[in-house]
């Protein structure tokens, strides 16, 4: 990702719009409108940066003259913070915070509805934290080898499962 789509990406309300195109599937602006709570023409107009900058696209294969849908073009976006210059840094600091918030919500969300998953799924389930010291390229190759795990398990849907979020985050820690 360059500088020009980070700022395209930027904006507390594309994060969301994006993650849900990517968690749900396909949708209209009308109907991601009713779930952020915001209006049908905000929303559209958001999909439209966002399909500017290459993160989502019309899917012309649904709806009709009125009805415009649309989906994310690729699965995930994967940012390297260290490829980012000085006067990037602060829409790579938007960004930042926007994903970070997004995965806070997520977490919360399922706590408050913990209840209603089986004891196979919380007890499968984990909010987790450790601590390590690690030198930076210890730290990228831990990082390498979790996404190549993760990849292994990228498949698609079958019956009998559930969309799992799997939040990784790995930074240094600043000392008290």
């Amino acid at each position: 990702m360059d500088a020009k789509s980070l700022r395209g990406l930027a904006h507390p309300l594309r994060v969301q719009l994006l993650g849900m195109l990517r968690s749900d599937g396909p949708a209209t602006a009308t109907q991601l409108a009713a779930r952020v709570g915001e209006s049908s023409g905000t929303t559209s107009w958001h999909l439209r940066q966002l399909a500017e900058h290459g993160f989502v696209e019309e899917d012309t294969g649904r709806g009709n003259r009125r009805e415009r849908w649309w989906r994310a073009v690729h699965e995930h976006t994967a940012v390297s913070t260290g490829e980012f210059g000085p006067d990037e840094q602060g829409p790579l600091a938007a960004y930042l915070y926007e994903v970070a918030s997004a995965h806070y919500r997520q977490s919360t969300a399922f706590l408050a509805e913990r209840q209603r998953w089986s004891p196979e799924w919380t007890g499968a389930a984990s909010l987790s934290d450790t601590f390590l010291w690690l030198r930076p390229e210890e730290l990228g190759e831990l990082t390498r080898r979790l996404h190549e795990l993760l990849d292994e398990y990228r498949r698609p849907a079958e019956d009998g499962d559930e969309q799992v979020a799997v939040q990784f985050q790995a930074f240094p820690r600043s000392q008290p």
